[in-house]
């Protein structure tokens, strides 16, 4: 399949958008800007509250008559240009599809060559978000607000997280449990040429933390200007280890005198950026993030090594130390630690290492999506993005914005279609929600045959209160897929060209699976055939399984601000009450918290990574190896992100 690098099919329509396009955006512009003006969001309310010249309030009243009369003489061009803009769609292709030419040993023709499907196994892994990222007028209706500065850093942040080898910390520590896995940087990073130490213990919370062998790199280079060409993670889950963290009398970490990891943390104090978002005082990263140059002092825990070591900075050979280490089996740690589960969760501060596979939800600005591609293209060499339709097509309604879908992968991509929802109602109808099917290439058996899996990214209709139309998207979803696989398979029982090994679905699709409200939704049959690694049942979600709708109010309180904060908040039952969004109440006069008290569960949880057991390779087997509820967006977008890493093998081989 042709996949299309440009939204038009030639040079003549492509220049006709663009004059076009040109002529409507200054009206789209102000008319964004206009009713953004009146839209503060309780960042906004608090900065005015606190200032006494009313400076900001001035300058809405001051602005508002300039950008009414700067509208006025817009809109005359915005008609002709919409003129010529408006046929021009039914020409325009439903994607775009862009490629960054990586050379490097983590670039994605490389990694065809790792797999030959043979072996222990492989793992890949696949994370969902929904970023928020409209017009800064609608998207100030979930608060938030800076599409343009959001849409960067959402980029790096995701970037910076996935760009790190795969390191897990556990933390035994009776008197300080609520240690981010961050702190224990200076335990990881390598110093000469001994790598990474712990202490033995038993467990108690992980993250995945950077990791970094090329020794004469400083950790904040990456963080700061992004990685390098060639420094990428090689993505091998098999060169991960999990390390085991305690304290010697009581688990609790010394004090530190590092004067190295002293002066980073000192050099992570400064103010925000302008331009930034608020609450997010960090340059091309984030707070949780190992490399950020805003990384805090109480984020970091130094060891004496270099006193001990007499200066030298090499911890290695050294009896004087107060950490030992152990690298010790991942499945055995496992055990220890969910004996209940059969793979690992959490709530993480990180995106995951050596993330495989991006679904992204209403990156609906194309400027911001631009940007997001960018930053996205430092790790991710695929990238699919403005996916959707624009103006009348059929008998769907007038859609003035695209679907808001974006697919990044590391792995070559083969096929991709779009489908159209035809059901939307209300202001859901105005953007063209659908679902995006991809058939990815990774790896190649010794017989050439192709490996391949099957990913597909939705965005469900949002208002809660049209559960059937959700149920006809789901229905509409089954079909298109089970479309999607025959028109592309090119195996069969005779010639089994292909070996299909991993069948996901995931993405925002709006309902939860504890309210009453959904339950239509909650015994669809897509749960059937695709298994939800949090749910037990219709109406029934596993204990440890949160929500990912974040109570929009609180989006820019100091407990959740930071990504280590936020995380630590989620860990409560209390925090998550508190932070997470529940289903609106029937009960008329119960305020907001007070009805927050009394409920049960952990919040709507609406962000979904589903993979099916049926319909892949006889021979193989795809297995749930970790799933986590990431905060690393904190303060940027109303939802949590989730991420699933997926172990396929061979089955022969696991029994």
């Amino acid at each position: 399949m042709v996949l299309y690098t440009t939204p038009f099919p030639n040079s003549c329509l492509s220049a006709l958008h663009a004059v076009s396009w040109a002529l409507i955006f200054p009206c789209y512009w102000l008319v964004d800007r206009l009713v953004a003006s009146f839209i503060p969001t309780t960042y906004e309310k608090r900065q005015r509250a606190d200032d006494p010249c009313c400076l900001q309030l001035l300058c809405t009243v001051l602005f508002t008559p300039v950008y009414l009369a700067l509208l006025v003489a817009a809109l005359p061009f915005a008609f002709l240009g919409f003129i010529f803009w408006s046929p021009l769609q039914s020409a325009r292709r439903p994607y775009s599809y862009s490629r960054l030419e990586d050379k490097s040993p983590a670039g994605g023709a490389a990694l065809l060559s790792e797999w030959k499907g043979t072996g222990a196994g492989k793992s890949f892994c696949f994370a969902t978000a929904n970023v928020c990222l409209l017009p800064d007028s609608l998207a100030r209706l979930n608060n938030v607000f800076n599409t343009q500065a959001r849409a960067k850093e959402i980029g790096q942040r995701i970037r910076n997280g996935a760009a790190r080898p795969q390191i897990k910390i556990y933390i035994d520590s009776p008197t300080n449990t609520s240690i981010s896995a961050a702190s224990f940087s200076s335990l990881v990073s390598p110093q000469g040429s001994d790598g990474a130490r712990a202490v033995p213990g038993s467990i108690k919370r992980t993250a995945s933390v950077e990791y970094k062998g090329d020794g004469g790199r400083h950790p904040g280079d990456e963080a700061a200007n992004g990685p390098a060409s060639g420094d990428q993670a090689d993505g091998n889950l098999e060169d991960s280890c999990i390390v085991r963290i305690g304290g010697e009398e009581g688990g609790r970490p010394p004090e530190a005198d590092d004067p190295a990891a002293g002066n980073q943390a000192r050099n992570g104090a400064g103010g925000a950026s302008k331009g930034q978002t608020p609450n997010h005082n960090q340059r091309d990263g984030d707070s949780g993030s190992l490399g950020s140059p805003s990384a805090s002092r109480e984020s970091l825990v130094k060891a004496r090594a270099g006193q001990d070591s007499g200066g030298s900075g090499e911890p290695g050979g050294n009896n004087k130390l107060l950490y030992k280490t152990s690298v010790v089996k991942k499945a055995a740690a496992r055990r220890r630690r969910h004996p209940d589960e059969a793979f690992d969760h959490e709530v993480s501060a990180f995106f995951p290492a050596n993330l495989d596979f991006l679904c992204l939800q209403e990156v609906f600005d194309k400027r911001a999506a631009a940007k997001l591609k960018e930053q996205l293209h430092g790790y991710f060499e695929y990238i699919l993005y403005d996916v959707g339709v624009y103006g009348c097509h059929g008998c769907c309604n007038f859609k003035c914005l695209n679907s808001g879908l974006l697919f990044a992968s590391r792995y070559p991509v083969m096929d991709v279609a779009y489908h159209c929802y035809p059901n939307g109602c209300s202001f859901d109808a105005l953007a063209s929600k659908g679902a995006l099917f991809l058939k990815v290439q990774v790896g190649s058996t010794p017989q050439d045959q192709r490996i391949v899996g099957y990913i597909a990214c939705t965005h469900l209709h949002a208002p809660p209160e049209d559960s059937a139309i959700r149920c006809e998207q789901l229905d509409l979803l089954q079909d298109w897929l089970a479309d999607f696989r025959k028109s592309t398979s090119s195996s069969s029982t005779a010639n089994p060209e292909e070996l299909v090994v991993f069948d996901i679905i995931c993405g925002d699709l709006n309902f939860d699976n504890c309210s009453s409200d959904d339950k239509l939704e909650q015994q669809h049959s897509l749960f059937t055939r695709y298994k939800d690694p949090c749910r037990l049942g219709p109406g029934e979600e596993k204990p440890w399984a949160i929500g990912t709708l974040l109570d929009i109010n609180g989006l820019y309180d100091e407990d959740v601000c930071t990504p280590d904060n936020l995380q630590k908040v989620l860990e409560s039952e209390e925090g998550r009450r508190e932070y997470l969004a529940f289903p609106a109440s029937k009960s008329p006069g119960a305020g907001q918290k007070g009805r927050k008290d009394l409920l049960k569960g952990n919040g709507r949880r609406i962000d979904y990574m589903l993979h099916a057991e049926e319909g892949l390779c006889p021979d193989w087997k795809a297995e749930v190896e970790e799933f986590s509820f990431i905060t690393q967006l904190s303060g940027l977008t109303d939802h949590l992100p989730v991420a699933m890493r997926l172990m396929v093998s061979a089955g022969e081989e696991e029994a």
